[in-house]
């Protein structure tokens, strides 16, 4: 169904949910009986077949996550980050993440050209 997406994680601050295009990233997962389907930036549109919780690194559970048959990336949206409580701060070159229970850092990412991109050690 899904080719396996690259570990990165892209953060979006246009996208409404947090996305990706790989069964395997997820620690739980439920079929989206609601279908529905996502536009992407070229207006063409991606299946929405399951939403479910991630944990990229040593995060805690990234609740609300959503798989998307036809994407390329894995997107997560800063405006779900912080409707969730955690803390998004960025600078020129990197990116923290810190919980909304502990305020500690929970993930780190940095700048490629104009985006910011968390990677995941396998």
């Amino acid at each position: 169904m899904t080719q396996r997406c690259r570990e990165r994680w892209y953060l979006d601050s246009g996208c409404s949910w947090h996305m990706t295009c790989d069964i395997n990233n997820f620690a739980a997962l439920s079929r989206y009986v609601e279908g529905g389907a996502v536009t992407f930036g070229d207006d063409s549109k991606g299946t929405i077949i399951g939403i479910g919780n991630i944990k990229i690194e040593t995060s805690p559970l990234i609740e609300n996550v959503v798989l998307v048959d036809g994407l390329k990336h894995n997107l997560l949206s800063i405006r779900q980050l912080c409707d969730r409580g955690s803390k998004v701060i960025f600078d020129d070159s990197s990116c923290n993440i810190y919980g909304c229970k502990t305020n500690e850092c929970i993930l780190t990412g940095f700048r490629e050209n104009n985006v910011y991109i968390l990677i995941c050690l396998i």
